[in-house]
């Protein structure tokens, strides 16, 4: 493999000169001659400006290297070509469109890679605006992504560390057979939208052995509005990760105008964080195929301004506004799980879209009480017709489903609040399965299961 050494083409990596020509101009050099490794060597910072990759070009950033992000916007690239002055305050809405600005920017760059276990610093605390003790506010633009790769195929992400994205961290779009493995992503716990990887509109995709602390969510699949050109999110395996999160360690959703399908994850362990797992369905695509074995999820709560209240598993869907009907979700599987948090699982469809299909075995749901905010309560924004909804929290909080198993699966308390009441709540539930299923209520005056409009399924 043909080797480009950055210093070799200018670059001082003294942490205050602007490498970004010289690292640039060694990977179109690589790229030129057909591919090879363009080298950070240890030792250095590189301040740098955006960085375009480029077909069969590795970007290896030896251990040791650090290449920190510019805290000039100017000196971004803009993926969506906006012409607004960029130190405007509301610059689109990358959450939905493309991303405004981005640090390392790849478009039909086959074969890229970026490798090695030296530092990206994202510089993100030069973009964000403090609301309060817990959070980071999300209102202020722009906000640069990380790294947006777009429309490639046959790419790889391996052994480095980004710290400190003021925005998503890694974020593949519209690309086909991605390998993200033992990468860790090191964001701060109160930075809204600080999501570590994001693959949007991909095939094909491994994320194995990575370690992912970052407030909003660790691992979320998409499918947005503002890369609808490409199909739909499917045949993902996510393996043997490590997650923290303020929002859902491990997410589908909310955006999602295209399909999800066909969907493992396995031996990931989930820890302080607000959310374990969630599908949230709000726009048209649908979730069908989805497998989940072998996770340890551990939840507390946060502070409102995060969206979930300490629920373990979480599957929803719910029309996102009055011109938006969300889609189905169906074949959903959790096997050999175990949660201990401040809240229960919740399944939710509505009355004209019922999840189907739904299975638990040899799954262990706790609740214990950690934190010092309220129970009682179900997150279920964003949606048309519900917010946070008060009710009583039970280990198991089931409506508008139909064919749901719970089969050699157990419920039980730890340290209790009020509202902790039954094993069970359901309502407009039809085929519900039962099949050596042990939970009882929080305490002798409370009824074990609370069914309304119910039909069990002898097993």
């Amino acid at each position: 493999m043909k080797i480009y050494n950055v210093m070799q083409y200018g670059a001082k990596g003294d942490g205050v000169t602007n490498d970004a020509f010289a690292i640039q101009h060694a990977i179109d050099d690589c790229a030129k001659r057909g591919g090879g490794r363009v080298v950070l060597p240890s030792g250095y910072t590189f301040y740098s400006d955006s960085i375009r990759l480029r077909a069969n070009v590795d970007l290896h950033i030896q251990k040791g290297a650090r290449l920190k992000a510019t805290s000039n916007i100017d000196g971004y690239i803009r993926p969506n070509k906006l012409i607004n002055d960029p130190k405007t305050a509301q610059i689109g809405n990358p959450v939905t469109g493309k991303p405004s600005f981005v640090f390392i920017y790849g478009f039909e760059a086959d074969g890229c890679m970026i490798s090695g276990e030296g530092i990206i610093d994202a510089n993100g605390h030069a973009f964000v605006q403090r609301k309060d003790r817990y959070y980071v506010t999300g209102e202020f633009y722009p906000r640069p992504t990380v790294i947006y790769v777009e429309h490639s195929n046959n790419i790889t992400f391996r052994d480095f560390t980004v710290v400190d994205a003021s925005f998503w961290t890694l974020h593949p779009a519209g690309c086909d057979d991605v390998l993200i493995d033992k990468i860790r992503i090191l964001n701060d716990l109160d930075v809204a939208n600080s999501d570590g990887i994001d693959p949007d509109h991909c095939t094909n995709v491994r994320i194995i052995g990575c370690h992912i602390e970052c407030a909003d969510d660790c691992i979320c699949l998409k499918t947005s509005k503002g890369n609808s050109e490409y199909g739909p999110c499917e045949n993902i395996i996510i393996e043997g990760c490590t997650l923290i999160s303020t929002s859902a360690a491990i997410k589908i959703g909310t955006e999602g105008v295209n399909d999800f399908r066909n969907i493992i994850v396995s031996d990931c362990t989930i820890s302080r964080s607000n959310r374990g797992i969630s599908i949230q369905i709000r726009d048209g695509g649908n979730v069908e195929n989805v497998t989940y074995q072998n996770v340890i999820i551990e939840t507390r709560r946060f502070c409102p301004d995060w969206w979930g209240t300490a629920e373990p598993i979480v599957i929803t869907t719910f029309d996102r506004d009055e011109a938006t009907v969300s889609g189905h979700i169906r074949n959903v599987r959790f096997f050999n799980v175990t949660a201990k948090g401040e809240n229960g699982v919740l399944i939710h469809g509505s009355a004209d879209n019922v999840i189907e299909d739904v299975t638990f075995e040899n799954c262990r749901i706790e609740l214990t009480k950690t934190s010092k905010w309220p129970c009682g309560l179900y997150d279920l924004r964003p949606c048309l017709d519900y917010g946070v909804e008060r009710f009583d929290n039970s280990a198991f909080f089931i409506r508008y489903a139909k064919n749901v198993t719970l089969e050699k699966t157990k419920t039980c308390w730890g340290n209790l609040c009020p509202e902790y009441k039954h094993a069970i709540a359901a309502e407009n539930v039809s085929q519900m399965r039962l099949v050596r299923f042990e939970g009882s209520s929080v305490d002798e005056d409370t009824e074990d299961f609370r069914l309304e409009n119910v039909t069990i399924k002898e097993g």
